[in-house]
C-alpha cells in the first residue's frame, strides 16, 4: 500500500491572480465555492480509498496553498522543505510550521524545489523533474537527506511563436504544460507507473523505457486536458480524473479499482488530483 496518510489544506483564498504557470488565466476567475467543494470531494474520496486524511489550515492570502504537495517531500519523519516561485513563498513558514506540529523533522531546500509535485516516490526509487521548478542540484539533496535514488527527468518546455522556451513571465523561470512531473507521470503501484511519452524529452523517454517497471502509456491530451496523471493510488484504489477515459480503462485492465471526483476549478490553478495533497508516510 502507498500514499497511506496525505495532508491537506483547503480552497478557502485559492485564486489564479498570479499566473505562474501556462494553466492559469487571471480572466477566467475562480468560484471559490465549488472549488471549496472540489477539494472536499477529493478528500472523501480518498478517505474511502482509505486514505488517513490530515487537515491544516490553508494559508491566509495564499493563491496556491490549496496544493499541499508542493510543500515538501516526506521520508521517514522528515520532510524537505520546498522552495518555490515568487508567488507561493509566502506558504512555506506555513508549511513549516505546519509540518513541524506533525512531528517532522524539517529541512530546508538550498535551490529551487516543488516538493513531491516534482518528486513522485517509487518504493526507493524517486521520479525527480528538473529545470521548471526544480533545480538539478536537488537530485544530491534529496538522495543525501532521504535516502531515494533519484532519477533525474526533464519535460518538454513551452516555446514561443519562435520555437524558443518561453520563460514565465510572472515567476521568471521556464515554463512547461509539464511544469512538475506530477502532470506527466504518476506511481500506481510500485511496480507500475502511468506515463506521457510526448510530454518528456528524447533522454527522459530513454530513461523512462529502461526502466524495469510496467508502464501504462497516458496520451497527450489526455494528460494536457484532462490532467490524467495528476491522481493519487493506494496501490489498490486510483483517486482520478474523470477526464480521462484511456487511462481510466487501462488502470482497471491492470486489477485497480477508480474513483473520479468531477474537478474543474482546482484546475484553473494548474493543479488537480494529486497536488492537494502531500503523502506524509513514504518509506
Amino acid at each position: 500500500m502507498i500514499n497511506q496518510t496525505v495532508l491537506m489544506s483547503g480552497a478557502k483564498y485559492f485564486t489564479n491572480t498570479a499566473a505562474i504557470n501556462v494553466y492559469m488565466d487571471p480572466s477566467d476567475a475562480i468560484n471559490v465555492e465549488k472549488a471549496m467543494e472540489e477539494h472536499a470531494a477529493v478528500a472523501a474520496a480518498l478517505a474511502l480509498a482509505g486514505v488517513k486524511v490530515i487537515r491544516t489550515d490553508a494559508p491566509a492570502d495564499c493563491q496556491d496553498g490549496v496544493y499541499t504537495a508542493n510543500w515538501a517531500l516526506c521520508r521517514d519523519g522528515k520532510a524537505l522543505l520546498s522552495s518555490l516561485p515568487n508567488a507561493r513563498q509566502a506558504e512555506q513558514p506555513h508549511a513549516k510550521t505546519a509540518l513541524e506540529k506533525l512531528g517532522l523533522e524539517v529541512i530546508d531546500a538550498p535551490y529551487r524545489f516543488s516538493g513531491q509535485g516534482d518528486a513522485l516516490p517509487c518504493g526507493n526509487l524517486l521520479f525527480m523533474g528538473s529545470t521548471y521548478r526544480t533545480d538539478p542540484l536537488m537530485a544530491q539533496i534529496i538522495s543525501d537527506e532521504l535516502g531515494f535514488d533519484v532519477i533525474p527527468l526533464e519535460t518538454v518546455p513551452q516555446l514561443d511563436q519562435n520555437g524558443a522556451p518561453l520563460i514565465n513571465a510572472y515567476s521568471g523561470w521556464p515554463d512547461s504544460f509539464f511544469y512538475d512531473i506530477d502532470l506527466a507521470l504518476s506511481v500506481l503501484r510500485t511496480d507500475l507507473i502511468a506515463w506521457c511519452p510526448e510530454a518528456f524529452t528524447p533522454e527522459s523517454q530513454d530513461k523512462l523505457r529502461g526502466l524495469g517497471i510496467d508502464k501504462i502509456e497516458v496520451s497527450l491530451d489526455e494528460a494536457m486536458n484532462g490532467f490524467a496523471c495528476n491522481l493519487v493510488s493506494t496501490g489498490e484504489t486510483v483517486i482520478m480524473s474523470a477526464h480521462a477515459p484511456k487511462l481510466q480503462a487501462a488502470i482497471e485492465q491492470k486489477g485497480l479499482n477508480t474513483i473520479t471526483p468531477a474537478i474543474s476549478e482546482l484546475a484553473k490553478g494548474g493543479g488537480y488530483i494529486r497536488c492537494t495533497s502531500l503523502t506524509l508516510d513514504n518509506t
